[in-house]
């Protein structure tokens, strides 16, 4: 499998008119290493370089492009292969709460229970990653990815996202970096989920308190 001629210029273009921090601050990758894959060359020992499929996941979700096409066009993955890898998942994506994945196993949470299968394949692997953000999917942990169209509620102080509006069902907890990025699209799809104004998508305990507030005050 041979790297596209010209790759480096390609990711140059990707980036468009972000500038190399901002891609640096979005992917987790320093801006002057960011360079030297547009360049192809690591500037300091003038040594060919060619980016890890960790770090073009990186890039993907900077630049909001195709892993898949990244790793294709990368030099590790066939197109042939990419289009004949159309296995059908195990649980639908529209029915899954929240999925964990490792390097291993790709693990799927429903309402009635859990199933989980074997990754076979760094094909197989990039080729679901692209899938989840198209069904709704966020990463909200390093292993984690939550389907917000099912998210009923959140409690904002213990970093939970409930799948029932009462909280007394599963949950997950997500890291609190995604938990800044994702607020307020966490905010609106429990609105959108439960047909409540936002106003009331908070902790029960917590509007209580505000309400609570609300009528010492005199009139």
């Amino acid at each position: 499998m041979k790297q596209l001629e010209g790759f480096g210029k390609f990711l140059e273009s990707l980036r468009g008119k972000m500038s190399l921090r901002e891609a640096a601050h979005k992917s987790g990758l320093s801006h002057a290493y960011i360079r030297d894959l547009e360049l192809e060359r690591n500037r300091s020992t003038n040594e060919k370089i060619k980016p890890s499929p960790v770090t073009l996941k990186k890039l993907s979700d900077a630049y909001n492009f195709s892993y898949t096409e990244l790793m294709e066009k990368a030099g590790y993955l066939e197109k042939e292969d990419v289009h004949a890898n159309n296995e059908q998942e195990l649980v639908p994506m529209s029915d899954t709460l929240f999925i964990e994945v490792s390097t291993k196993e790709i693990t799927y949470h429903t309402r009635i229970g859990k199933v989980s299968r074997s990754v076979t394949s760094l094909l197989d692997f990039s080729h679901f990653l692209d899938k989840l953000e198209e069904q709704g999917f966020k990463k909200m942990d390093t292993d984690l990815f939550v389907n917000l169209n099912h998210v009923q509620k959140y409690i904002e102080k213990e970093g939970k996202l409930y799948f029932d509006p009462l909280g007394v069902s599963k949950f997950v907890v997500i890291a609190a970096i995604r938990q800044k990025k994702y607020h307020d699209l966490i905010i609106r799809s429990v609105a959108k989920n439960t047909g409540m104004g936002l106003e009331f998508q908070y902790d029960r305990n917590t509007v209580t308190d505000s309400l609570f507030q609300t009528l010492k005050q005199p009139i």
